[in-house]
């Protein structure tokens, strides 16, 4: 039986340039924020947390330690 993966959470592997999908799934939440990111809105990750962002601003505080 197929599952739909609409309303799913994703699993993703974060890479430099791009993620892979392990998981099915249409969208992510921002480590901070909690925030419900679709997949294809998805910009701005950390690869060595492995963690997803909802905008620059959060990604950028989160890495300078704000967050």
């Amino acid at each position: 039986m197929l599952m739909n993966p609409a309303n799913r959470l994703a699993r993703l592997h974060y890479l430099p340039s791009h993620f892979r999908q392990t998981g099915a799934g249409d969208h992510v939440l921002c480590a901070v924020s909690g925030a419900r990111i679709g997949l294809d809105m998805l910009r701005y990750w950390s690869v060595e947390r492995q963690e997803a962002y909802a905008s620059a601003e959060i990604a950028t505080r989160r890495l300078l330690g704000e967050e």
